[in-house]
């Protein structure tokens, strides 16, 4: 499979703890559907201290992985949401 584009969408979305209400990251995001992976090539602020854990509550609410060769962070159900 290819890659995800590079550039990416221009469209960004700012990504919340389900939890405390926290904001973890702005993200470009593509498409209209649900949030299940962030690539980390398209994070454009990221508000996180530790990788995949909320700064406020701790919660993980995510998992570092590679998707189609390429790092990414895949979102675990109900932990996150967007706006």
């Amino acid at each position: 499979m290819a890659k995800p584009n590079k550039k990416g969408p221009t469209r960004t979305v700012d990504i919340f703890c389900a939890k405390c209400k926290t904001q973890l990251f702005k993200y470009r995001k593509g498409g209209k559907g649900a949030l299940v992976k962030c690539f980390k090539e398209r994070i454009v602020d990221d508000h996180t201290q530790t990788p995949c854990l909320c700064p406020n509550c701790g919660q993980l609410f995510a998992r570092d992985t590679l998707v189609r060769g390429t790092p990414a962070l895949k979102m675990i159900g109900g932990k996150v949401t967007f706006k």
